[in-house]
């Protein structure tokens, strides 16, 4: 069996549309590309109608089975729609994505549902629980939906091991954001997924409260065996991490190993900073477009050495 959780190779996410046309074809042009492959053309090179954004751009990336990831980059730099393709929340253009040996993009959405609901946990910012239910029945509402019987006894083991089992009858107006996070933690973990995304998930909270979610969060990696995978913005809460990769115009522009704080934030300042790869718009018709380069995929010790 792999050791990678989920795996991404050469993927490719595009939205919108390439000056009237749909993405990955063109009138009267036939495609030589290999039965089962997508043609990708190069939209970055279009009119000035072209309204298409390359959130992935031909993206190789895995996430080993038990290991904390935080995928960090500037804005618009494809972080979410990272998450939402490995997740099985959107699907890719061209590509394969693989969970536990099981390809994503050939499943039906019937399939990619069930899928979702069994086998991946999601923590968002928003805390999104029901505010009717109590903590407890918000926890078992996942297993609800799938029409199975609720384990009682399940549903006390996960708030007790996110430290909730004496406000198990509460209802979110009664708990603080911390709490309404655990919560959330909480019913992500209560069917046992082999992956945990999470999607700024300490970006509502303050910085002590933040903290606490993120130590549970490496608690779980280190003594559960979970495996997370958590975009953010925040330095500090990628400090939780094993590993910090960054992402520049849909690519893999390096990551950092065991790094603090203070080394992930200035490894963000300098690609917020770095002149972008691609022209930041389109060009004028009387000037001829600047030529594409290509930034070599680097790693980066936690001491800033290239690896």
């Amino acid at each position: 069996m792999s050791t990678d959780a989920i795996s991404l190779k050469s993927v490719t996410k595009t939205y919108g549309r390439a000056s009237g046309k749909k993405y990955g074809s063109a009138p009267g042009r036939t495609s030589s590309t290999a039965p089962g492959r997508t043609r990708r053309w190069n939209t970055r090179r279009a009119s000035p109608a072209d309204t298409t954004v390359t959130a992935l751009d031909d993206l190789t990336l895995s996430f080993p089975r038990g290991t904390f990831t935080a995928v960090m980059g500037p804005s618009g730099s494809g972080k979410s729609t990272l998450l939402q393709c490995a997740a099985g929340l959107d699907r890719p253009d061209s590509g394969s994505i693989t969970m536990g040996g099981t390809e994503l993009t050939t499943l039906s959405e019937t399939r990619l549902t069930l899928l979702r609901r069994e086998r991946i946990g999601f923590v968002f910012q928003a805390f999104n629980l029901m505010p009717a239910l109590t903590a407890e029945q918000n926890v078992a509402l996942p297993i609800r939906l799938a029409g199975r019987r609720v384990p009682k006894a399940r549903i006390r083991d996960v708030l007790e091991q996110v430290g909730l089992g004496a406000r198990a009858r509460h209802r979110p107006t009664e708990l603080s954001g911390g709490q309404q996070q655990r919560v959330a933690l909480a019913r992500a973990l209560v069917t046992r997924p082999e992956v945990l995304f999470g999607d700024e998930p300490t970006g509502a909270l303050d910085s002590r409260t933040g903290r606490e979610v993120l130590t549970l969060l490496r608690s779980m990696v280190d003594r559960e065996g979970q495996t997370v995978v958590m975009v953010t913005h925040d330095p500090l809460a990628a400090s939780f991490a094993d590993r910090v990769v960054f992402l520049v115009d849909g690519r893999l522009n390096g990551e950092l190993i065991g790094a603090n704080a203070k080394d992930i934030a200035a490894r963000m300042t300098n690609l917020e900073t770095a002149p972008p790869t691609h022209p930041a718009a389109l060009p004028t018709p009387h000037h001829s477009p600047a030529p594409t380069t290509t930034t070599p995929v680097t790693k980066f010790r936690a001491d800033g050495i290239t690896c």
